[in-house]
């Protein structure tokens, strides 16, 4: 048994979702022990591996082991361009502790098969499975903590606050958002990356008991194989419509402007290897759009394009806005994107009050199935397909009709038999 096992059997999981009350004192009217800090790997900190003989050794070693992984990865967001991973950590039973760079080892293909088959655990997957498909390494099989803890009821479904609510111990805090891309990579920001995986199979266990006692361990396992099995998202259509602020931008003139600022600056961060951000932020950019400057000189009186910008800089802005002040009305963009799907249920009322009665009903009872399982709304269903059925209900909403139509929305089995008689029943609503 590990330490964090023996800590967990004798500290009571906090079930329900409850974290430990506030006085400190278990329903049971025993006293909760105080979290642990827990400031050192089991094993130190381990090197990082960063070229091709190490990585051999590596992969030999995880290979070897036993039971499932536990898998994470840094980036670098708000630094670099891109979310690709500066840092990949392991843990796997029998073969401790890894940290992986892939920037010196930047196929990590190899090690992605040699653990093909075995479960990969991880927290927050669909935040770092972008990243580690980039170097190659997919899994076939995953537990996510933070998505157990959510279907497990917990509120607070950070690694850090489930470690300490499951576990009983404390994680250090403080270097998640700190620039990965930094070599070498200093001794404290790798201690908190080994600590980030440390815990990660005992918590998995924990949590699999937990879920299984609630029914839900069968609806954990559909959600994260609906995860594991799904392609990567396909590129976003006309990224540069969520510049932050563009809700100001009123005329096409403008969003013409916004377009090819946010265009010539991501070419620019993509070329430098830098966060846009860095490059110009969205607010000045908004402001060039708002302003139409007519030369460099009204450019530079504008917020974000102050005296620290050089004239080079200053002109190659000012090219962007002339360029789309010159297009022709036809190439222009349009006022918004096409909307798939039902309009904002805002306009429902007006469009179509049937259908807004349909949604309010599905809505409650949505809300109180969910409070009634323990989980959140958008676990049991997501807010989209309880829109768009509403919208666009079957012709006649009987079970085995509503039932298909979330099949073709992509619900899981379990959401459909839970969800199902509350639908057909808020269907039948009549405005």
């Amino acid at each position: 048994m590990t330490d964090a096992q023996d800590t967990a059997a004798k500290t009571s999981l906090r079930t329900t979702g409850g974290g430990p009350p506030d006085d400190g004192v278990a329903a049971d009217g025993a006293t909760t022990p105080e979290p642990i800090p827990l400031l050192e790997p089991r094993e130190g900190i381990p090197p990082v591996v960063a070229d091709a003989d190490s990585l051999a050794r590596v992969i030999a070693a995880f290979e070897a082991g036993t039971g499932p992984v536990a898998v994470d990865a840094e980036r670098a967001s708000g630094y670099r361009y891109g979310q690709r991973a500066y840092l990949v950590q392991l843990r796997r039973e029998g073969a401790g502790t890894a940290l992986i760079d892939p920037v010196g080892c930047p196929d990590l293909s190899g090690l992605g098969t040699a653990l093909d088959g075995i479960e990969w655990i991880l927290h927050a997957a669909t935040q770092d499975l972008p990243c580690l498909r980039e170097i190659g390494m997919v899994p076939s099989r995953l537990f996510d903590t933070e998505l157990a803890g959510r279907l497990a009821g917990f509120p607070r479904v950070g690694l850090g606050a489930m470690v300490e609510s499951v576990l009983g111990y404390v994680l250090e805090k403080g270097h998640s958002a700190v620039d990965w891309s930094t070599r070498p990579l200093p001794e404290p920001w790798l201690r908190y990356a080994a600590l980030d995986v440390e815990l990660l199979v005992d918590l998995r266990d924990a949590l699999e008991k937990e879920l299984d006692r609630q029914g839900k361990l069968e609806w954990a396992r559909q959600e994260f194989e609906a995860i594991s099995s799904a392609p990567p998202p396909p590129p976003r259509k006309d990224p540069w419509r969520r510049t932050s602020g563009m809700h100001k931008v009123r005329r096409r003139r403008q969003m013409a402007v916004v377009r090819e600022l946010w265009t010539a600056r991501d070419r620019i961060a993509q070329r430098r290897d830098v966060s846009p951000g860095k490059v110009l932020s969205d607010a000045a950019i908004v402001e060039a759009a708002l302003a139409l400057p007519p030369n460099v000189h009204a450019l530079t009186a504008l917020p974000g394009f102050g005296h620290r910008m050089g004239r080079r800089q200053l002109e190659q802005w000012q090219a962007a806005v002339d360029r789309a002040k010159a297009l022709p009305d036809a190439e222009l963009p349009q006022p918004g994107q096409p909307v798939a799907g039902p309009p904002p249920p805002r306009a429902w009322a007006d469009k179509d009050p049937a259908a807004a009665a349909r949604l309010s009903a599905a809505r409650a009872a949505v809300s109180a199935l969910a409070e009634t399982l323990n989980l959140p709304q958008e676990n049991l269903i997501t807010p989209d397909t309880v829109r768009r059925v509403c919208w666009e209900p079957p012709k006649d909403p009987t079970p085995e009709s509503v039932a298909e139509t979330l099949v073709g929305y992509g619900a899981r089995t379990w959401q459909i038999e839970q969800v199902t008689p509350a639908l057909v029943k808020a269907l039948r609503v009549k405005a």
